[in-house]
């Protein structure tokens, strides 16, 4: 497998299984994005991707998913 690259967010508004798996399925859908981990009691979203991600493409992303990307880890 090639090199990867792993990027951490913070989202604020999760509650639940639904919005993990809402986050998952939006942010999934990006280009290059290999793997999606949402913790839910801490409102980390970790993303693996094949390519460096567009910060506003992920935030357009929980957006459309119904939660707010409060920053960068």
């Amino acid at each position: 497998m090639s090199d990867v690259l792993t990027t951490e967010y913070s989202v604020s508004g999760m509650t639940c299984s639904h919005c993990e798996n809402a986050v998952k399925q939006e942010v999934s859908a990006l280009e290059s994005v290999v793997d999606v981990r949402v913790d839910v009691p801490t409102g980390r979203l970790t993303v693996t991707s094949a390519t460096p991600l567009d910060d506003t493409q992920v935030r357009e992303a929980i957006d459309e998913a119904g939660y707010e990307l409060t920053g960068r880890l």
